[in-house]
């Protein structure tokens, strides 16, 4: 990475980083997705609401919540079902059809 960014770039393994390798925190975040968002003209949308489309998907597509619990960092397949049972319950009502 510093034959990239030069020997000042602390390499923390990030997607989202500052210029110099550190992290990029809470708001700022957020700031740099909403000015991106707006370029690419889109509506205003919250980097979470990213994520909740995200596992929706995932659960439609089959995967396994299991799985989905893990990627989302929940202490528990129970939170993800608790949160996502809109999903599942969806999901139920197209087997019985």
């Amino acid at each position: 990475m510093h034959d990239l960014f030069g020997l000042d770039y602390d390499d923390w393994n990030l997607v989202c980083a500052n210029n110099d390798g550190r992290p990029l925190y809470g708001r700022m975040v957020a700031h740099h997705f909403d000015q991106v968002a707006k370029k690419a003209g889109l509506n205003k949308i919250r980097i979470h609401d990213l994520r909740h489309t995200h596992a929706t998907l995932l659960l439609r597509m089959g995967v396994n919540p299991k799985i989905v619990s893990e990627q989302l960092g929940h202490s528990s397949i129970k939170m993800t079902l608790d949160v996502y049972s809109h999903v599942t319950e969806e999901m139920q009502e197209k087997r019985q059809i």
